[in-house]
Formats: C-alpha cells, sequence, structure tokens
C-alpha cells in the first residue's frame, strides 16, 4: 500500500475522529430525548427499549457488510454516504408520528449508521502503517466516548430550547455538512490491495478472506468478548439518563452535567489502550481482557450499591475505564494480525458481536424494568455479561495459528 504524506494522514485521522463523535451525537440523542418522546407517545419503558435496540439491530447488521464494501472498494465512499444516510436518518426522526413509525425510522438509521466502523478502521489501515495501526485504531475508537461525553451538553440545551425534533433535524444537518468536508480533504485510495504483490500472482479477491476469517476461532472469542462487555456498553448508554431522571431524582440539566463524566475516563483508556496491549500484553492479550471484564464487573456492582450520586458516577467511570480497555484491544488485535485485505471485515466480524449486545441490552433492560418496576435486576443482568466475558477471554489460545496465513 502506497504511504502518504504524514500530513494527508493526520488529516484523514482527525476528520474520521469528528465523524465518530458526530455518529455518537446522533445515536445518544435518543437516549436523552426518551423522556419527552415517552410523553408525547404515551409510551412504556418496553416500548422505549425497543425504540433504542431497532437502531442496533440494523447497525449489527451492517457490520460485515460494511467491512467487505470497504475491503473490496476503499474506505472513502464507504465513509461517505453512511454519513449522509445516517444524518438524513437522524433528521427524519423528527418526523416520527408513532411508536411503529419512530422503530422503523431507527432500523433504517442504524443500517445507515451500521457501515462506518469496519470503513473507519479499514481507513485508518489505508493511511497507516502496520505496526502504527493498533495504537491508532484505539486512539479513533476513543472518539466513540469523546462523542459520548459531548453528546449530553450539546443535545441536552438542544433539547431544552427546540424541543426533541428540531433538535433531531440541527444535528442530521450538521453531518451532512461534515460529509462534504470529508470528501473535499481525504483522498480517494482506490481499492485496498490493488497495487499490492501477492506471493502467486493471484488478485487479492480470489484469496476468499471471509472464509478464512469465519473460520478462525479467535475472532468468535473476540466476538462474545465483546458481545459481553457491550451489553455493559449500550445498555448503561441507552438506560443511564432515565435511571437518573426516574431512580434517583434528577432533571434534565443535572443530568446533562453528571453524564458526560464518566466518558472522560472511557475516552483515556481507549485512547491508550492499543498501546497498552502491544506494550504490556503482546501475546498475552487474553489477560487483559480477562482482567479488563472482571473489574469491570465489579465496579458496575459497586455502582449499583452506591448510595449518593457522587459515588454512583465515581463508579460509573472506573466501569467505563476498564470495559474501555477490552473495546480497544478487541479491535487493535485483528489489526495487527489480519492481511490488509481482511482488516474491514475481520472488524465488521468482531463488531457484530458488540453490536448485537446494542440490539439485545437495551430491549432486555426495558422487558425487566417494565417486569419488575426498578432498575435491580438489570444491573444484575449487566454484571453477569461481564462474567461471559471474562470465562471466553480465558479460553483464548495465542498459540492457535494466527489470522493471517503464511504464505510460501
Amino acid at each position: 500500500m502506497t504511504e502518504l504524506p504524514r500530513k494527508t494522514s493526520v488529516i484523514a485521522f482527525v476528520l474520521l475522529y469528528v465523524a465518530y463523535c458526530i455518529s455518537y451525537v446522533d445515536r445518544a440523542a435518543i437516549s436523552l430525548a426518551l423522556a419527552q418522546i415517552g410523553k408525547d407517545f404515551n409510551l412504556q419503558a418496553a416500548d422505549l427499549g425497543i425504540v433504542i435496540s431497532a437502531f442496533f439491530l440494523g447497525y449489527a447488521a451492517m457490520q460485515v457488510p460494511g467491512g467487505w464494501l470497504s475491503d473490496r472498494f476503499g474506505s472513502k465512499y464507504v465513509v461517505i454516504i453512511t454519513i449522509v444516510m445516517w444524518s438524513l436518518f437522524t433528521a427524519f426522526t423528527s418526523l416520527a408520528w408513532s411508536l411503529t413509525s419512530l422503530i422503523a425510522i431507527r432500523f433504517m438509521f442504524g443500517i445507515a449508521e451500521g457501515g462506518f466502523p469496519p470503513a473507519s478502521i479499514r481507513a485508518v489501515a489505508e493511511v497507516f502503517k502496520k505496526d502504527s495501526r493498533p495504537k491508532m485504531s484505539a486512539l479513533l475508537l476513543s472518539s466513540n466516548y469523546a462523542g459520548s461525553m459531548i453528546a449530553p451538553l450539546i443535545m441536552a440545551p438542544l433539547i431544552l430550547w427546540l424541543g426533541w425534533r428540531h433538535a433531531f433535524n440541527a444535528i442530521g444537518i450538521a453531518g451532512i455538512v461534515f460529509a462534504v468536508a470529508y470528501f473535499v480533504f481525504v483522498p480517494y485510495l482506490g481499492r485496498p490491495g490493488a497495487n499490492d504483490p501477492t506471493p502467486s500472482g493471484t488478485k487479492a479477491e480470489n484469496r476468499a478472506p471471509m472464509r478464512e476469517l469465519m473460520k478462525n476461532p479467535l475472532l468468535w472469542q473476540l466476538m462474545v468478548v465483546w458481545f459481553g462487555l457491550s451489553c455493559v456498553n449500550k445498555g448503561l448508554d441507552s438506560w443511564m439518563p432515565l435511571y437518573l431522571l426516574q431512580q434517583r431524582g434528577l432533571d434534565l440539566k443535572t443530568v446533562g452535567i453528571v453524564a458526560p463524566i464518566p466518558f472522560v475516563m472511557a475516552t483515556i483508556a481507549t485512547a491508550i489502550g492499543g498501546w497498552v496491549m502491544t506494550t504490556f500484553f503482546a501475546e498475552r492479550e487474553k489477560y487483559l481482557l480477562i482482567g479488563a471484564s472482571a473489574l469491570t464487573g465489579i465496579f458496575l456492582y459497586a455502582m449499583y450499591k452506591a448510595e449518593t450520586i457522587a459515588m454512583l458516577i465515581t463508579y460509573q467511570s472506573v466501569v467505563y475505564f476498564f470495559k474501555s480497555f477490552v473495546l480497544a484491544s478487541v479491535v487493535a488485535l485483528p489489526t495487527k494480525l489480519l492481511r490488509d485485505d481482511q482488516i474491514g471485515s475481520g472488524i465488521g466480524m468482531v463488531n457484530l458481536g458488540g453490536q448485537s449486545a446494542g440490539f439485545v441490552a437495551p430491549v432486555a433492560i426495558g422487558f425487566i424494568v417494565t417486569g419488575t418496576g426498578s432498575f435491580d435486576a438489570a444491573f444484575g443482568f449487566l454484571v453477569a455479561m461481564t462474567a461471559l466475558s471474562a470465562v471466553v477471554a480465558a479460553t483464548i489460545n495465542r498459540a492457535e495459528p494466527k489470522l493471517t496465513p503464511q504464505t510460501a
């Protein structure tokens, strides 16, 4: 792959980082607007859980196709199309007139945005050398939490000033404007691997990369590990605003102030996660995954038992810190081991596990809260998911053949 000037690589990375932040502002908007939407449409907690999960169902479905498209055609236009489409459906959310229409719009929003994560990691692989990819991929993913951190600061005032419908219109328009900037400033690098020599002279597309990936146990293990921790991630991201409003008695303005605090720790952990993995856990990545998963569960339980808002937010911050090491590792490890023509598809597979949790966790918590009348059992469900991740991480055997088969 042709090496780009450093300035071009930096510009591409910064724009990808901003795009990820925008995507998280757009998706977090629904959680902050749940109280008003539920009141307008007369919805119960189970209904709201389905609305949240509809997005993640579409989002999960597009992970592998989005990765394959970026491997096949290059990342630039996959990134641009996903930004434009998710921005349109963000704006379309303001047009919802019933529960059914809201679910349909959020599902299409998920499909529109679903191709972006694997395409963005594919873009990192296009503009950085292989030894830099784990660190840069993890650093890029820290934008997930930076976006989640700034989302309440942007969306809570917009919802209070404009109402939830006009707030969705405003952020949708901003996304389309950004897509134009990405088109102008990021070069098209062509189809990945098109000019790369292969030992046998065969073309990259004849290597059947997806067939190889589907047969490798490590990717499936990483998928399950990230599913468990992503249940915590998506469950808390989706329901914490409503939990703080209803069970802890805070108002929307206060929620908008305290909700971003844990994402500071998550941003830091994800940003350094790739470096920590490659520096201290090379060939022993499973122990980082086991430890981070176990500590997430321990502090999640402490968070549930916290008696004050200050302690709750403190423990939540620690939860987000350790779970973010898992995110950084499960994405950075494939970029370290995969061939160039497999990175988008491989990341799509791993992220399919995480985003499937985005469908399961919010709707499960919604039904648990509706059935029990409180969030107590919901926290038990999330702790159980951290145990699942730790157990599956313990089964990883890095002595197995690497993901990238060695050619003669």
